[in-house]
């Protein structure tokens, strides 16, 4: 069977985790393939809500394997943390693969990406302080510890030794910060040993044999193409490869593999953390999304920052990765505005520009051109076939269609995994 890979189109907290859960049942594999546990997904199931900080998504659905792929760095104290808590709630973890080649968080990388964002000050990049982006760095400088390191204590060692060489030197002398003991960190990271040697395995390989056994491979982003290192917005991003192309790197999938993309979109915008936003609203509006929309993060429980529909970004993020089908979440949200603003292109120091601008300077100066459709006022929550929603709401979702860059295939109506209408079929 193909690999499908599931992309957040937007800058994040598009409802990626949802989306997952919803075909969870119906893949043998979920991969999270990118990022940390600097981005959440929330998943409703019934009466019971899920804050996943690290795991994939499939770690929910039964007879589904959890893989965390070799693209991802890993907090082990927060790994097993997480592990607990679904045990304690009944969840079955066992079936959790680590791939040998993932990088490990160390507590001196969490150190270095606080005090580094206190020192940017007003040039702060807005990071959750995880230490996901001088774990990337560390990794990038070839500086880093892998999950495989753990079981030899020798390289392990050599390997803490080399990356606090040079840390300390910037902890003390620059940051007026104490030296970090080797012996503290190889310490703590031989603690979870244990735990790990079952879990960790060659992923690249059980992927490559899965799909040669006509499974289906589900590939999780964290984050989204907006916070792509390479695609975008740059400085403000994440530190890893959010895209289609990030998970053939970080899962070891081949792009051949790969015939299925599905971009999640919100019916609005969110984002946080610092940079530019041109459809950010400041005034009622804002805080009707936030407040309709429970926009505050999962990992961070920071207030996200909200606008209105941007097409053109719908239509970057669906050329970036190829996205073949588009989940709308969040319809629901927009219940109760009698017109409803969607940016169709942007206004740049006079000139109309109708795709994502080149520089960044140009997308800091852009301004939303705004086109307006009829909202409407009836609960669309219990909506199950395209039909049952107003014929408003059914003409902005058409419309969004139009001008977004590919079909529109599943309609989020709620928070639950039931509150869907599934237009095309995902797989």
């Amino acid at each position: 069977m193909p690999a499908v890979v599931i992309v957040g189109a937007q800058w994040g907290d598009e409802g990626k985790g949802k989306a997952t859960d919803i075909l969870g049942s119906r893949v043998d594999y979920v991969v999270k393939f990118n990022g940390g546990n600097n981005a959440g997904h929330t998943v409703v199931i019934g009466d019971q809500k899920y804050a996943l900080h690290l795991l994939p998504s499939g770690i929910l659905s039964p007879g589904c394997v959890p893989v965390i792929g070799n693209g991802v760095v890993v907090d082990l104290k927060v790994l097993f943390e997480e592990i607990d808590g679904l045990n304690e709630r009944g969840i079955d973890t066992s079936k959790l693969v680590i791939s040998s080649n993932a990088h490990v968080i160390a507590d001196y990388n969490r150190t270095m990406d606080k005090v580094a964002e206190r020192f940017l000050g007003s040039r702060k990049i807005g990071t959750t302080g995880r230490g996901i982006g001088p774990t990337y760095a560390d990794k990038m400088n070839r500086l880093g510890i892998r999950v495989q390191d753990l079981f030899d204590e020798k390289i392990l060692r050599q390997k803490v030794e080399g990356a606090l060489e040079l840390k300390n030197q910037i902890l003390t002398k620059i940051y007026n910060r104490r030296a970090v003991e080797v012996d503290e960190i190889v310490e703590e990271l031989l603690s979870y040993v244990d735990r790990l040697r079952p879990m960790m395995a060659d992923t690249p390989l059980l992927l490559h044999e899965a799909l040669a056994a006509d499974k289906t491979v589900l590939l999780e982003a964290g984050q989204a193409t907006l916070l792509d290192v390479d695609h975008g917005t740059y400085p403000f991003v994440t530190s890893s490869s959010a895209t289609t192309g990030g998970a053939c790197t970080g899962s070891g999938i081949a792009p051949t593999e790969i015939t299925r993309v599905i971009g999640i979109v919100k019916a609005y915008a969110t984002r946080v953390g610092e940079g530019p936003f041109p459809t950010e609203l400041f005034d009622d509006d804002g805080e009707q999304l936030r407040k309709n929309g429970a926009e505050f993060g999962t990992t961070t429980g920071r207030p996200r920052r909200c606008g209105w529909y941007d097409a053109p970004i719908a239509r970057y993020a669906a050329r970036i990765n190829g996205v073949t089908d588009f989940v709308l979440t969040k319809l629901d949200v927009l219940t109760g505005w009698d017109r409803i603003p969607v940016c169709v292109a942007y206004d740049v120091d006079g000139e109309r520009v109708d795709e994502m601008p080149m520089t960044q300077t140009g997308f800091h100066h852009a301004k939303p051109v705004y086109e307006f459709f009829e909202g409407w006022h009836e609960d669309i929550s219990g909506a199950r076939t395209f039909e049952d929603l107003p014929q408003a709401a059914q003409t902005y979702v058409l419309e969004l269609e139009k001008i977004s860059g590919a079909r529109i295939s599943t309609i989020g109506v709620g928070p639950d995994r039931e509150q869907t209408i599934v237009r095309h079929d995902l797989l």
